[in-house]
């Protein structure tokens, strides 16, 4: 048996599950075995994403979450999916930013030539 966690927060709530898993686990059969989705019953298996340690399986030559084979000490972490458009924040952040910053030179006197 061997230890490993399974992660999942909120902006509000978070979760972390230690438990024992028999060696060969896949990430999936972990985070089925922790019965995170019992307590954060919005979870879809089928579709979410999920990583160890930030690194995103599927990705960087991470086998996915049921081919994937835990470690000891491993953390598989659930992630959420985006609930805003990265390119919609970007865009609204340097807009704000621009008028800060018109607002910034309004406010600042001039300088005696």
């Amino acid at each position: 048996m061997i230890t490993v966690e399974v992660a999942y927060a909120l902006p509000h709530r978070q979760k972390i599950i230690a438990l024992q898993v028999p060696a060969g686990t896949t990430a999936m059969e972990s985070v089925v075995q922790s019965g995170i989705v019992d307590v954060f019953p919005e979870i879809d298996l089928e579709s979410a994403k999920m990583g160890i340690f930030g690194q995103a399986l599927g990705t960087r030559g991470l086998k996915e979450p049921n081919g994937y084979v835990m470690e000891p000490l491993d953390r598989v972490e659930i992630y959420r999916p985006l609930t805003a458009d990265p390119k919609e924040v970007r865009k609204r952040r340097a807009e704000k930013a621009k008028q800060e910053k018109a607002s910034d030179d309004a406010k600042m006197p001039e300088l005696p030539r």
